[in-house]
């Protein structure tokens, strides 16, 4: 665009000030036309607005496309080192627990000898009077059902050497309710296997809610011979074995039978049959103990033994367990009955459950219930009012 000339200053000036009546329209536009830009083409338009603002837009969407990335890529890198750090320190920690538990296997093993188990017991300042397993039931790969009573019978044998007088085991099907018979015999035969002949076993009864209890079966008293001060021997009755009672429980017992209490309440309470003023916790407790438990299955099961005559002297609350052993890597109750568990104290057997490789499979070895028991006695109980 040229620079103003003098003449054309002057004359712009002088319209200005008497108001636009000097010049016309048309001597404005013709002074003005020499200062004009040049007309521009459609095409010559668009080339230079795409090159004003073409390679900003390329490199905002340049930007717009890299910081996702990278932003992935970092949350990923963080990840992965927490997903390292954890695993390294849950792969060293099943380590140190199994080799722990290797080496108290060593130390501490039963031999199926009931003198050694009851060795390693003699010198807790309390055993638990009702003691609860929650297991699992195995896959076909890690023995099925067989592994599964074969480990109840094992626990039998445990409790009855460490003079346990209650073992309850919760399986969460139920499947064992439906082998008790099966399940009885090889219990007795794990016992006859620790414990000797049919005479020197501790009886054993099988309990089960909604099902139909086992008695022990009849046996002689065992008899040892005396021997008199003439060289004769007489037969004596020997002292016998404190009893085993066994209930199996299933997540059938936990909230199916409060379910059913419930509806047996209120069809009670609307029949007229109960007033809603009587329905109290004790009622409520006194109700499941008595479906759930040994003192409700008792008159069930045939003639009375020594340990439930000692759990109905001290009342219902024994029929909840002193202690609980979970065989699994981490506490899951897995639908155990609630009420059951209010002062139980809960021991879980940690990774060492499982071997080192991180399988999901749970053992119950005796190292792991000694630990257990081991625990309950050095655990301290505090009741509050």
């Amino acid at each position: 665009m040229p620079p103003f000339t003098q003449t054309d200053t002057t004359l712009y000036r002088k319209d200005v000030a008497s108001g636009g009546r000097s010049l016309t329209a048309a001597e404005r536009e013709k002074l003005l036309q020499p200062y004009l830009p040049a007309p521009q083409s459609d095409s010559t338009a668009m080339d230079s607005r795409w090159s004003a603002t073409g390679p900003q837009k390329k490199y905002r969407g340049h930007r717009r496309r890299v910081r996702p990335l990278l932003k992935a890529k970092l949350h990923f890198l963080v990840f992965f080192l927490i997903q390292l750090v954890f695993g390294i320190y849950i792969r060293l920690r099943q380590i140190y627990n199994a080799t722990f538990d290797r080496l108290l296997a060593i130390r501490h093993y039963h031999h199926r000898s009931p003198e050694l188990i009851q060795r390693d017991v003699q010198n807790l300042e309390r055993i638990p009077e009702h003691l609860s397993v929650i297991l699992k039931f195995k896959s076909k790969e890690d023995g099925g059902l067989e592994a599964l009573m074969d480990e109840v019978a094992e626990l039998c044998a445990w409790s009855a050497a460490a003079e346990i007088p209650l073992l309850s085991v919760y399986e969460k099907s139920g499947i064992l309710k439906s082998y008790i018979p099966s399940l009885k015999e090889l219990v007795e035969q794990k016992l006859a296997s620790y414990f000797g002949p049919p005479p020197t076993t501790p009886v054993l009864r099988v309990f089960a809610p909604n099902h139909p209890s086992m008695a022990p079966s009849p046996s002689p008293s065992p008899q040892i011979a005396v021997q008199t001060g003439n060289g004769h021997t007489h037969p004596s009755t020997a002292t016998k074995r404190q009893p085993l009672d066994l209930l199996l429980l299933s997540a059938a017992d936990g909230r199916d039978t409060l379910v059913d209490l419930t509806r047996t309440l209120a069809e009670m309470s609307q029949a007229q049959k109960l007033s809603p003023k009587h329905i109290t916790s004790k009622l409520i407790d006194t109700e499941i103990s008595a479906t759930t438990s040994i003192l409700g299955l008792r008159a069930t099961g045939g003639h009375s033994t020594r340990p439930l005559d000692r759990l109905s002297d001290k009342g219902p609350d024994l029929a909840e367990p002193d202690l609980v052993i979970v065989f699994g890597p981490y506490v899951k109750l897995d639908g155990y009955p609630p009420w059951q568990v209010r002062l139980s104290e809960i021991f879980c057997v940690g990774d060492s459950g499982g071997d080192v490789s991180g399988s999901g499979s749970t053992r119950v070895e005796y190292q792991a219930f000694l630990r257990g028991l081991w625990k309950y006695a050095g655990a301290e109980m505090k009741f509050g009012r």
